[in-house]
């Protein structure tokens, strides 16, 4: 059966922050992600975990400078140091909250780079990355890497499969894993059964939205429930990660979920 999880940045945004794990779990959710925790202390996190009965399933490093634009440090050269501090800080919060996975966000390319800086980015993001996989490891955590399009994240580092694919081949680490965002592949890619299948074993977590608006996963292009029923077919035993923007009150926009337990 799939396992469905609230993303808690998009969902639910018709309540404060501390009060969507309840709507979540009135909803039927059983696992929520979010983009970031640093604003809250991992006390009071846990705190609303254990009264919902929820799973914390995922959430991101630091990201730098967030409002700045910047969209992570992992391919950052110069920001090491940074990029190091952030990994002991979101480890911290993941033991606090029982969190099996952290996603290190690569960051952005300079306008107009050319081969050499992007092969100074990959250099940096390949040592940043042995670096989590290393300190993660000790603590029995995942550190996943997603491909993220690039219209809605003009110039990110990371943004096809094949590239993501190549950094875990070039690691070897085996609590490196594939953050596979279906809709970030269809925009980019397209052919998403065919990408599963391929990837499959390199997967530690999905996410899903609508496409191209990045909304409901029942409006738009894409066939979720034959994308659903392959990956139970395949044995997929993770989390799915709802994260798209609501068209209209969260909710109400559930019906999508009544066969995998949501309630509108």
């Amino acid at each position: 059966m799939i396992r469905l999880a609230a993303n808690l940045s998009m969902l639910f945004n018709e309540h404060d922050f501390m009060d969507r794990f309840s709507a979540a779990a009135d909803a039927g959710f059983k696992g929520v992600e979010y983009l970031f925790p640093y604003a809250y202390s991992a006390e009071e996190l846990r705190q609303a975990l254990d009264e919902t009965h929820l799973t914390q399933v995922l959430f991101n490093l630091p990201p730098g400078d967030w409002d700045a634009g910047e969209r992570g440090l992992a391919s950052l050269p110069g920001r090491e140091a940074e990029f190091r501090d952030s990994v002991i800080e979101a480890l911290r919060y993941a033991e606090m909250l029982n969190c099996p996975h952290v996603h290190a966000m690569a960051g952005l390319l300079p306008e107009g780079s050319d081969a050499t800086t992007q092969a100074d980015h990959q250099a940096t993001y390949l040592r940043n990355l042995r670096y989590a996989t290393t300190e993660a490891a000790k603590l029995g955590k995942d550190i996943l890497i997603e491909p993220i399009n690039t219209r809605d994240m003009p110039h990110y580092f990371l943004s096809r499969q094949a590239q993501a694919m190549a950094v875990l081949k070039a690691l070897g680490a085996s609590n490196l894993k594939l953050q596979f965002d279906l809709y970030h592949c269809q925009i980019m890619e397209g052919d998403l059964i065919r990408h599963l299948e391929h990837q499959f074993s390199a997967i530690g977590h999905i996410q899903v939205a609508g496409a191209p608006e990045r909304h409901e996963p029942d409006v738009g292009e894409v066939n979720y429930p034959a994308l659903f029923t392959r990956l139970e077919a395949l044995g997929y035993s993770g989390w799915v990660g709802c994260e798209y923007r609501p068209a209209g009150d969260t909710r109400q926009g559930l019906g999508w979920g009544r066969h995998y337990g949501l309630r509108t």
